[in-house]
């Protein structure tokens, strides 16, 4: 069902009868658990925030004479980590007629014509509804950024400012179980060095400038040329997809999980200091990994239910699961490619808002009159910070 863009009119915003099905989910689990957009926060007066990182030396046997002076003098050096705060703004504009008009009803418009019987229209305040509804669509889009975001700091104001999101940062402890390909698009065609075959399943990890691909969905190759470039489309045998001109990068996904698998993967980020807080150590997946992550513990352990409970984090009532390197919460994200599946340490991220003085961090206001209707901006600046990069991690390529 498509939105509307522009003036909401009793022309393109009719009413119905009866009670309002959510046809989308309005989740959000990475934004809720780390805070919400009004749970709590960092707060920075600056578009761009940092914050600071240290290490220890490794641990050795220092043995010491009897009598000595004092040792020489160490101390640590500690580092930065910058990001910065994205600007999420929509609009949101109703006429008076459409708002006055709570009465009128879309009736049918070809044969047989038969009326609608049903309940009055909850939506008695449609300016108000929809501004309801872009608060929801700004609460998704954070929590898209929040794992999608690729860091852009412009030097001046020809560029917006983009968040980093926790898949661009995570490197050291990023597992590719399958081919990564990185290459060129223009038009239809993306020329890369390969080893692809039709029908292959990939999903994109980078998509560059272009605005006709995704970073959460699973494409299919629909041809290749030698191994020197190939071409994608949305379904298995569909149409090659205009890519346009942009830099891109995809990964294969066919790699079954398993209890190894993601064994090897939490061993890297609790050796590197994450996942030791118990409470808040979860595993992000997709539905699709969720499944798959059933389906390995039951039949590594021979359980028919491999889960050890819930938990409740940031209000999210969320299954737990008995690992190697303890209780973890499991988490299903919607925002997360279906290939995906994330070793998150919960406590060290955090949102981060820029507040405007007089008016908060995320806000609404009326903007100035133009017309019979009624216009309102939704604004806020919100960052991600995530802590120490390598207390998460994520495994890339699974089957889907």
């Amino acid at each position: 069902m498509a939105g509307i863009t522009g003036l909401g009119t009793t022309f393109n915003l009719p009413n119905f009868h009866g009670e309002l099905i959510e046809i989308t989910p309005s989740d959000t689990p990475l934004l809720s658990g780390a805070g919400g957009l009004s749970q709590g926060g960092g707060q920075t007066t600056s578009p761009s925030f940092e914050w600071q990182t240290q290490d220890l030396r490794d641990p050795e046997i220092r043995a010491r004479l009897e009598g000595a002076d004092a040792p020489t003098a160490e101390s640590r050096v500690r580092a930065n980590v910058e990001n910065v705060a994205q600007i999420f703004h929509e609009q949101v504009a109703t006429s008076y007629t459409k708002q006055a008009a709570t009465g009128q009803y879309k009736t049918p418009g070809s044969a047989p014509f038969y009326g609608a019987d049903g309940s009055a229209n909850p939506v008695a305040d449609e300016h108000g509804h929809q501004v309801a509804n872009a608060l929801k669509t700004i609460a998704r889009d954070v929590n898209y950024t929040f794992w999608h975001g690729v860091l852009a700091k412009p030097a001046d104001n020809t560029a917006p400012r983009k968040t980093a999101g926790l898949l661009s940062v995570i490197t050291a402890n990023r597992i590719a179980t399958g081919e990564m390909v990185g290459g060129s698009a223009a038009t239809d065609t993306i020329t890369a060095t390969h080893s692809l075959s039709v029908g292959d399943k990939v999903v994109f990890t980078d998509v560059g400038a272009s605005t006709a691909i995704r970073t959460d969905r699973v494409y299919y190759v629909q041809s290749v040329s030698t191994t020197v470039s190939f071409k994608v489309s949305a379904t298995s045998g569909g149409s090659a997809i205009v890519i346009g001109t942009a830099t891109v990068s995809v990964i294969k996904a066919g790699t079954t999980l398993t209890v190894d698998g993601l064994g090897t993967l939490m061993q890297r980020v609790f050796d590197n200091g994450g996942i030791s807080e118990q409470g808040t150590a979860t595993l992000f997946c997709s539905s699709r990994q969720k499944r798959a992550l059933t389906a390995a513990y039951a039949a590594e352990y021979g359980k028919a239910d491999p889960y050890a409970g819930t938990r409740n984090v940031g209000g999210l009532n969320l299954q737990t699961i008995e690992t190697d390197f303890g209780t973890l919460n499991v988490a299903i994200d919607r925002a997360l490619a279906p290939d995906t599946l994330a070793v998150v340490s919960l406590e060290q991220i955090q949102p981060v808002f820029l507040e405007v003085p007089g008016k908060g961090v995320l806000f609404e206001e009326d903007l100035a009159k133009t017309g019979s209707s009624d216009k309102t901006q939704i604004y806020g600046e919100i960052g991600l910070k995530y802590g120490n990069a390598l207390a998460h991690g994520v495994i890339r390529g699974l089957a889907v």
